[in-house]
């Protein structure tokens, strides 16, 4: 977005970030199907910011007006936007804040004056004015931004948006499952333990969810090695008799993109090991076999070679 400039008293006056957790949203529109001029104007409290303006950027430009009842300026300017923003039939979002209702947003956007009027892509402030303008300027304001936001997509044509107009016609696919919605974001926040009770819970109404299943093995081996301190595992795979160590040591290679060779460690000590120790190792090796794709070629590849070590 270089080609949008960036007026020093609003653009990085906050962090609108959390671009990881608004992807979760860009799925949900994207299933929800095509948008509509309808949607197009909201009002914005603080509990509804990061949806309505964070998420939103994500697909489309949201234009932000900064009101208040008390200014003047307001009463003129904002009539203007939302028939400028109305025209543009769903390819920007007009997200009305009132200043005064809104406290927390006027802090962080670091507002000094009202009206004040912001542009938001993709999770950040690109442009935007903090004075009464006619309608004429307001239009070529919006014009000069939909180019860069054209030129924008241009370059990255997956993330364009679809709209009424262009939307192709048949099936659209199905909205995103709200425990996996909620899996991702817990991750995202750092909460593994609410991600597996997300993903058990949508596999105890699909037990066949791919998502899930995969989903729900990555977060139990994430929340295996999380305080595990890698030296340690190599100095202690010196001892032949530490089971642990090894199973350890294998998490750590799926982690890392060593799918084939947690497997040869594994089946490895599957061939050395018998009783107990060797239930215990090929019941771990199961659960790794549970982060890929059922038609992975490494896992069809690994069961064939336990089954060749089991018997």
């Amino acid at each position: 977005m270089a080609d949008i400039s960036r007026p020093g008293s609003l653009y990085g006056a906050v962090d609108l970030g959390a671009r990881k957790q608004a992807l979760d949203a860009q799925a949900r529109r994207e299933a929800a199907g095509p948008q509509s001029a309808a949607a197009s104007i909201v009002d914005v409290t603080e509990e509804t910011f990061t949806t309505d303006v964070v998420e939103a950027s994500m697909a489309v430009p949201v234009i932000v007006d900064l009101w208040s009842p008390r200014a003047p300026g307001s009463a003129q300017l904002s009539p203007i936007l939302e028939k400028v923003v109305g025209e543009l039939g769903g390819r920007a979002v007009l997200a009305r804040i009132n200043v005064d209702a809104s406290p927390q947003i006027v802090q962080a956007l670091r507002v000094q004056a009202v009206p004040t009027v912001l542009a938001i892509f993709q999770g950040q402030p690109v442009t935007g004015f903090a004075q009464v303008l006619p309608e004429p300027e307001v239009r070529r304001w919006i014009d000069e931004l939909m180019g860069a936001i054209e030129k924008f997509y241009e370059a990255n044509p997956s993330l364009r948006p679809t709209f009424d107009d262009d939307a192709p016609e048949g099936p659209t696919e199905p909205p995103a499952d709200p425990d996996l919605l909620a899996a991702e974001q817990a991750i995202d926040a750092g909460d593994l333990d609410a991600a597996a009770a997300a993903y058990e819970r949508l596999l105890a109404r699909k037990p066949g969810d791919e998502d899930a299943r995969m989903g729900l093995a990555g977060v139990g081996l994430i929340q295996r090695t999380v305080s595990v301190d890698p030296a340690d595992i190599d100095r202690r795979l010196g001892d032949p008799g530490d089971l642990e160590a090894q199973l350890v040591a294998a998490d750590l290679e799926m982690l890392s993109g060593g799918v084939e060779q947690a497997f040869e460690r594994l089946i490895g000590v599957v061939k050395r090991t018998s009783g107990d120790d060797r239930d215990k190792v090929r019941k771990h090796l199961l659960s790794l076999f549970e982060a890929l794709p059922a038609d992975d070629p490494a896992l069809a590849q690994a069961r064939r070679a336990l089954s060749s070590a089991l018997f």
